[in-house]
């Protein structure tokens, strides 16, 4: 512990680190791709002299992803990017590994913000971002901040859509990797890491049954499809609902049944949204929905499940068990909705595996070097993350898997480049 990091951090309570330590220590032994990266960064010191600001669901992979970048010479600060999924044991450890934190489980949403304030107002060379909370705080509350940063890296597509917005309008003021759109990433991440903890929130949460029931999934982009794939395979009849039509034939050929929302609402038991839209499922949805249906998201903001709209149908709402709220209709039917609607996987679970995060933060934390090593040319733009990184990362994992693979012979580069052979 740094007299730094325990003397500016704003967290819980210290005395949880111990736990913390321990939850860190795990994911750090099922993270070989991220030890690698750790290793060179040891070496070679990227970020010596640097502040680097972190905005992410702060559980325990995120925290190794933190000291991995702490291992490249940077000065490290994180703050959390929802106020369901910090995890104040691990905010603990990572105060005493020397990390500054500003991040509480559950604040109220003004001391939310002002945290992630307080964590840009340590001027950043360089910032990790999530759904752009900490651009879209720059750029709408506190631009006197702007000028200290080199560039970043945004984890999620809902950010990647917003800096995109910014970017078209002339207001992105520095570069941004767009890791969610790396191979890595979304074929990844997105698919299994989604499908997974999605389902462990829901499961963890209600202790129901999924055999047997029907799933609505609510968007079919890499998301939605490994939701549906999961679903499938723990027994579920599955039903997808999509307004892009390439999406949905896809889901009809993965062989899952497309439905209007309207009418996948009164045949749903869990409805799962994945869409990173605002009010996909809404009042004339709840209208014809059957009495016990559960309601969560794996989106990213608490928008897509309408809850105004839920609690203006709704006579009385309690809580009946964690996570958990009871919305009870005038007509007597009871709806639940999970984790206040935001991210089930992170808000009533631990999030995506260490495995699939392994790929995902090795690509955060090589985008960033990027980012740090040509900020001054690349623009002030979305940048994509080059093929190369996404490469290695790929046989990084190959290599931590024992895995090997051919190579193309000089011939058949040839032979793949000509037009006539």
């Amino acid at each position: 512990m740094t007299s730094h990091s325990l003397q500016n951090s704003i967290i819980h309570d210290l005395k949880l680190a111990p736990e913390g330590h321990l939850k860190i220590d795990w994911v750090e032994a099922h993270m070989p791709v991220l030890n690698r990266i750790r290793q060179q960064f040891e070496q070679e010191q990227p970020f010596d002299g640097l502040k680097v600001t972190i905005c992410l669901h702060l559980e325990a992979k995120t925290a190794y992803l933190a000291k991995v970048v702490q291992a490249g010479g940077a000065q490290v600060t994180i703050t959390g990017s929802n106020p369901l999924s910090t995890q104040d044991d691990v905010c603990a450890a990572l105060v005493e590994d020397g990390v500054t934190v500003l991040a509480k489980y559950n604040p109220d949403p003004e001391e939310f913000k002002n945290l992630q304030i307080k964590a840009l107002e340590t001027k950043p060379d360089l910032i990790i971002d999530d759904g752009g909370d900490l651009v879209t705080l720059l750029q709408s509350e506190r631009p006197d901040l702007i000028s200290t940063i080199r560039g970043g890296a945004e984890e999620t597509t809902t950010g990647i859509i917003r800096l995109k917005a910014l970017e078209k309008e002339g207001q992105l003021h520095f570069p941004m990797v767009a890791v969610n759109d790396a191979y890595c990433k979304y074929l990844f991440d997105n698919r299994y890491g989604t499908g997974q903890s999605a389902f462990d929130g829901i499961i963890r949460t209600t202790n129901l049954v999924v055999a047997g029931s029907t799933v609505v999934v609510v968007g079919y982009g890499w998301c939605g499809k490994g939701v549906a794939m999961r679903a499938k395979g723990l027994g579920a009849n599955v039903v997808v609902t999509e307004v892009d039509p390439i999406k949905a034939v896809e889901a009809h050929m993965d062989g899952f049944h497309v439905l209007p929302m309207v009418e996948a609402a009164k045949l749903g038991d869990f409805f799962i949204t994945v869409t990173g839209n605002k009010a996909v499922i809404t009042g004339e949805h709840f209208d014809v929905m059957k009495d016990g249906a559960v309601l969560c998201n794996a989106g990213h903001f608490d928008v897509e499940v309408s809850k105004p709209e839920l609690a203006k149908r709704s006579e009385s709402i309690r809580t009946v068990r964690r996570n958990i709220e009871e919305y009870r209709f005038k007509d007597g039917r009871k709806m639940y909705l999970l984790a206040e609607g935001r991210l089930v996987n992170l808000a009533a679970a631990d999030g995506h595996p260490a495995e699939i995060m392994d790929t995902t933060f090795a690509l955060q934390a090589l985008g960033l070097k990027y980012v740090n090593d040509r900020y001054n040319e690349l623009g002030k733009a979305v940048i994509n993350v080059p093929y190369e990184i996404d490469e290695q990362v790929a046989r990084f994992k190959l290599d931590s898997l024992g895995i090997k693979i051919d190579t193309l012979t000089e011939d058949q580069k040839v032979y793949l480049d000509s037009w006539n052979a």
